[in-house]
């Protein structure tokens, strides 16, 4: 058994107007910056799947424009998570992760589940979503991480049925969302949405020197002491976890090299 699991970094997508100016070299065709901004970093996260539905063709296209051990983490499509009984999903899952997912094989990372900051943790509802997450696709594997963002899933039954299903809770460090550090998966996955574009690598160095260390901790399998958790009495299996990074949100013209900075940090 290896050590420690693979840490990647990355931003949330690869267009953003400013990043034509501050990221990508001048005059880069448009059609060209995924292929730069894959050999940038080594993971992004997909959001246009969450707001838009895609073919098997573009998925085959990104897999072709990123080089091998690149990952893409995938949002899942609204229509899934933003209902009001969860456990109805299954048809809008079905259709989701049928759209052609599956082609990016070893590049397709974790499927991201966002939900609303309205929606609160009913156990009965929220275990029937869970119980519709398939394993594969179109035989690949899948890996699921929940994204909650109302305070009622901060409780031990919350992280009891991420456990049992074998979804990852996301970390956000967010200025209103709940921060739930709970390991309940086989990776880690953490969106770092306090950032800044006054800094250069959207977070402060000393802020990226304790995210580096965090995630070299969860790579190696254990809990970092200082994120807080919603079941402190019960904790994972100390085994080694591949960890996902992203820069999002606030300071986002700075987010690719944010992402970089931390990958400096973990590889040196």
């Amino acid at each position: 058994m290896t050590q420690s699991g693979t840490i990647r970094a990355g931003m949330g997508g690869w267009t953003f107007e400013p990043w034509d100016t501050s990221f990508y070299p001048q005059k880069l065709p448009k059609t060209k910056q995924l292929g730069y901004a894959t050999h940038q970093v080594p993971t992004i996260e997909v959001n246009g799947t969450y707001y838009s539905s895609f073919r098997e063709p573009t998925f085959i296209k990104w897999g072709n424009d990123a080089p091998d051990g690149f990952i893409y983490a995938l949002k899942g499509n609204r229509f899934v998570t933003n209902r009001k009984v969860l456990g109805e999903a299954g048809e809008s899952m079905m259709r989701f992760l049928g759209s052609g997912i599956a082609a990016l094989g070893e590049k397709l990372g974790p499927i991201l589940w966002q939900f609303a900051p309205t929606k609160k943790f009913e156990p009965q509802d929220f275990e029937a979503f869970l119980k519709l997450l398939p394993e594969r696709q179109d035989g690949v594997k899948l890996r699921h991480a929940l994204e909650v963002r109302h305070d009622s899933f901060v409780t031990p039954d919350f992280v009891t049925l991420a456990r049992k299903y074998g979804a990852a809770i996301v970390y956000a460090d967010h200025a209103k969302y709940p921060a739930i550090g709970d390991l309940t998966g086989d990776f880690a996955y953490l969106r770092l949405q306090t950032g800044s574009d006054d800094n250069p690598d959207c977070y402060t160095p000393q802020a990226l020197d304790e995210w580096a260390e965090r995630a070299r901790v969860l790579a190696a399998g254990k809990m970092p002491p200082d994120l807080p958790l919603a079941d402190p009495a019960t904790s994972a299996p100390e085994k080694p976890r591949d960890v996902f990074v992203y820069f999002i949100t606030e300071g986002k013209v700075r987010a690719p090299f944010g992402a970089m900075a931390l990958m400096q940090r973990v590889s040196g």
